[in-house]
């Protein structure tokens, strides 16, 4: 079992940074990769970023390409989604998710079998 815990929401202005992390507990050595996912109210949640265990392969959505960063500490047990340039259309409810099954990294929220509660990010106009 793997206990994921997102923090780090809050209400910004447009342009303004933000970082997230994700804490993992729990039996974090089965963790393949990290994702994280956005979902605003009426939206499909939607990958924005996603790491492997070795940091050796990222991904990023287009709409984020260049503006967010992820990265993970040394032990691995916490990733870090760094969010600059923040628009109003980053608003929305931020999720980390772990996939221990699937080890080709991808942004399907399919692959992901632990998800955290969720963190919410507004940026105001």
């Amino acid at each position: 079992q793997v206990q994921l815990v997102e923090s780090g929401g809050a209400s910004v202005q447009a342009g303004g940074s933000l970082r997230l992390s994700c804490a993992a507990s729990g039996y974090t050595s089965s963790i393949n990769f990290i994702g994280w996912f956005r979902q605003a109210p009426g939206k499909e949640r939607e990958g924005v970023a996603v790491i492997h265990r070795s940091g050796d392969t990222i991904y990023y959505a287009n709409s984020v390409e260049g503006r967010f960063t992820t990265a993970q500490d040394n032990t691995k047990t916490t990733t870090y989604l760094q969010m600059n340039s923040l628009k109003p259309e980053d608003t929305a409810m931020y999720y980390c998710a772990a996939s221990t099954r699937r080890t080709v990294v991808t942004r399907d929220p399919s692959a992901y079998n632990y998800w955290g509660q969720g963190t919410q990010v507004t940026v105001s106009s």
